[in-house]
């Protein structure tokens, strides 16, 4: 495992795995929300942001996590192992409530600075219909790469197994 995605919904615990999984491999950790946000919550261009995330897959291993569809089928194709993180999503609303009142009115560590934390109710919204909008498609489009290595992770106790398993 040398070029891995990590996707699934708000809250999955994406940024947090991540950081685990970059930590147990050696693997430089790239938050997509942390490039793509400018401050402010400002979003970067499409045209850009598909030139960054272009030279972003050119590095020689990462862990990328994040969703941003737009560009997800070209990570999927860059990368060799593409871990799910299928949380339930009364945990990831949990999690996100969590993240709203530990880092209130600061960017917490995986996001630009700028971008303070902030509770949004769009955001809350896709968190809970995440099961039934996004998840059928996310795994069908998983489905398109069967070269790659898959791994669906469904809970911590999961996420904990296969990050015990990689330790180096």
């Amino acid at each position: 495992m040398r070029k891995i995605i990590v996707i699934g919904s708000g809250g999955a615990g994406k940024s947090t795995f991540s950081n685990a999984l970059g930590e147990a491999l050696g693997t430089e950790v790239i938050h997509l929300d942390e490039v793509y946000w400018k401050p402010g919550w400002v979003k970067t261009q499409k045209d850009e942001w598909i030139a960054i995330v272009a030279d972003l897959l050119k590095g020689e291993s990462w862990i990328m996590e994040g969703n941003f569809g737009g560009t997800r089928a070209m990570r999927m194709r860059a990368s060799d192992t593409i871990i799910f993180l299928d949380i339930p999503r009364r945990i990831c609303i949990y999690r996100i409530f969590k993240r709203f009142v530990v880092y209130r009115g600061h960017s917490r560590p995986d996001m630009a600075d700028g971008c303070n934390e902030r509770f949004d109710p769009e955001f809350v919204a896709w968190v809970w219909k995440y099961p039934k909008r996004s998840r059928r498609g996310l795994l069908d489009e998983i489905e398109c790469f069967p070269d790659k290595r898959i791994v669906i992770l469904r809970s911590r106790r999961e996420a904990a197994s296969f990050l015990q398993s990689v330790r180096v």
